[in-house]
């Protein structure tokens, strides 16, 4: 993985948990995991970006059925 052993990755596991301490990589795996997700979720989404105002949407949405 990236030219990285297992000793190379050992060593950067304790480096963190020196750093941030055992309390906090829950936390920070979490974000990592949101992240990742967000990031994911936003390549699969169409390159279109909604700017109808709110108030143009509910009327819209009222007039369909």
């Amino acid at each position: 993985m990236f030219g990285l052993g297992m000793p190379e990755l050992l060593v950067i596991l304790v480096i963190i948990l020196i750093i941030f301490g055992a309390g906090k990589l829950p936390e920070i795996g979490n974000a990592l995991g949101r992240g990742i997700k967000n990031f994911k979720k936003a390549t699969r989404e169409p390159n279109e970006i909604d700017v109808t105002p709110d108030s143009e949407k509910k009327k819209a949405e009222e007039k369909k059925p």
